[in-house]
Order: structure tokens, then sequence, then C-alpha cells
């Protein structure tokens, strides 16, 4: 950052959309941390703990340490809706998840050389926190001077996050909500719906019921056995569930 001597009404301007700002990935992620637990920012640590090989004693523990109060829980409230609606309804559409609340930012950040900014040279990121109403994650994803793309993080960045917020929803057991912001809907944009239990219907009452989707049949028959996935899960329009047939008798 600037020394304060050395800020001018320019460096004043600039600096509040970034300009003249370096901070390390790490830097970034406990910084928004601190936006969305509360306002509470937390000294960083990497290892949890080092135990001892043979009987697993802990010999060092890192511990939750408060270093201070950075905002308000009113404002953490605010921003927490802030960017959920970037995902949602802005810039972030790429990195939204139907059934899950995601909020997120994008970043564009012009690199710099022997103090000049490079031209056409960016470092583009996507931060995400999940769920966004009571974060048990945060995500910073960062493409260093992509090639060939539009130098749009919601292009570059968003998608890869989107990928890997789907993993982080699997391994934490994140649970779906139904009180998300709702989505302003593109024309390029997948439309999930909840897939029909058909087990035990005929094939043409189960074709019907699966309008939105591509069918696979297998065996021979005219009532469904079994069908994948399982009735009640969240799919998108146009996928495929496969469909097992038998005979009643």
């Amino acid at each position: 950052m600037f020394s304060l001597d050395k800020v001018g009404e320019l460096e004043l301007v600039t600096s509040a959309f970034g300009q003249g700002i370096s901070v390390t990935p790490i830097q970034q992620v406990v910084a928004v941390s601190s936006v969305v637990n509360g306002g509470n920012l937390y000294k960083p640590y990497v290892v949890k703990s080092i135990n001892e090989p043979v009987t697993n004693s802990i010999i060092v523990s890192n511990e939750k340490e408060l270093v201070r109060k950075t905002i308000s829980r009113e404002t953490s409230e605010t921003m927490k809706y802030a960017l959920e609606s970037v995902v949602a309804r802005g810039g972030g559409r790429y990195a939204y998840i139907d059934g899950y609340r995601v909020g997120g930012k994008t970043g564009t950040a012009q690199k710099v050389k022997d103090g000049r900014y490079l031209d056409n040279n960016y470092i583009m990121s996507f931060m995400a926190i999940v769920p966004s109403n009571n974060p048990e994650a945060i995500l910073y994803v960062a493409i260093d001077n992509p090639k060939n793309t539009a130098l749009l993080s919601s292009y570059t960045t968003a998608p890869v996050a989107r990928r890997i917020l789907l993993d982080i929803i699997d391994v934490l057991d994140i649970k779906r909500q139904e009180n998300a912001i709702e989505k302003v809907r593109y024309w390029d944009d997948e439309i999930y719906y909840i897939l029909p239990d058909v087990v035990g219907k005929n094939k043409k009452e189960a074709t019907k019921d699966l309008f939105y989707y591509n069918i696979e049949y297998s065996g021979m028959g005219d009532i469904v056995f079994t069908q994948s996935p399982d009735p009640g899960t969240y799919l998108a329009a146009g996928s495929t569930v496969r469909l097992l047939l038998g005979n009643s008798n």
C-alpha cells in the first residue's frame, strides 16, 4: 500500500478500487473471511496440529486467535447479502449452483513490472463463500494471465470456482436451502428440476413425467423397476435418466 505521506487525491481515488494495492492470496482470504464471519479478523494458520508419530499425542496445536474486530455484525450481514447477489444477479453468475447459497466476487488485477502496469497482462481471480448466509468454506481461485479468452473473471475463474465448490459442498455435506436470492435467468442458463419418482409406473407414464430429461431404457417389459439418478435429485433439464424395465408379474 502507499505510505501515508504519498497518498494524494489520485492515490486516494485509485486505491478505492484496488489500483496501487498488492496483497497475497492468504491476505485476501483472511480479509474476506473477516468480512463474512461477523467482522472478526483471525490470525491465519496452515497446519492445524503437529502430532507425535508413535503415540499420536499433540506436540503443537494452532487455535483460533482473534486479532481484532474489523466491521460490525450488521455490516457483515449486508456484505454477505451483497456477495450472494453478485453470484445470483451479477458478474459471478457462472459460479451459481442451484439450491445452494453461494456468494462471490470477481477480481481483475493488472500486473506490475518495474513500477509500471503491463498491457494486457492480468491476474484473474474469484473469491467465493458457501453457504453465503452462514459460511463454512471460502475459496480463492486465480489464473495468471489467461490466454485466448475474454479478460473477464466472469468467464475465466468463476466457472472453475463452481466446479471446486461442488466438491466442497459434497465433502462438507452442505445442505440445500430454499431461501436463496432468486437468480436472474439468462438464455444459456441450465434449468434444474426435482427428479420425479417413476418406479412402478409403465413406460408411457414414466416418459410423460420425465418430459424434461433424456431417457435411456434397458431391460424387457413395460414397468419401471429402478431409476438412476434417484427420485428427488435436483437435476438439470436435458440430463440423462436411466430406467430399468421389467414385467409386473
